[in-house]
């Protein structure tokens, strides 16, 4: 039995921005979407890889998600990682540095952490 990854899931509270945030900040674009009167499923993709992360907007909902500690994250790889902090930095989401291991993290519109790592390393 062989088992791959396939897809990780955010719930999100305005799946517009945050579409706007994944394209921006990662270049991330809607490979598939699913409409359902109570929510809506989008998939993104890096066009590299077939992992996929799956925004799910429940219509309706009003209150922020509660994530807690937040002790989880998704990681990305980039080539020039001067030029993607840089972009970061404009678009003010950097939420943590770690100089000493030579990454930093950015947090989306609902608060999910994303590691961002040279790819190099």
């Amino acid at each position: 039995m062989e088992f791959k990854f396939a897809h990780n899931n955010f719930n999100v509270l305005d799946l517009e921005r945050s579409l706007a945030f994944y394209r921006d900040a990662l270049n991330l674009v809607e490979v598939r979407r699913n409409e359902k009167p109570e929510f809506t499923l989008v998939f993104l993709g890096d066009g590299k890889t077939e992992h996929r992360l799956e925004l799910t907007w429940l219509k309706g909902r009003t209150e922020p998600y509660n994530l807690g500690e937040n002790e989880f994250h998704l990681a990305f790889t980039v080539e020039d990682f001067d030029q993607a902090y840089e972009l970061h930095k404009s678009m003010n989401c950097i939420c943590y540095e770690n100089k000493a291991m030579g990454i930093y993290f950015i947090a989306d519109p609902d608060g999910y952490w994303l590691e961002i790592v040279p790819a190099n390393r």
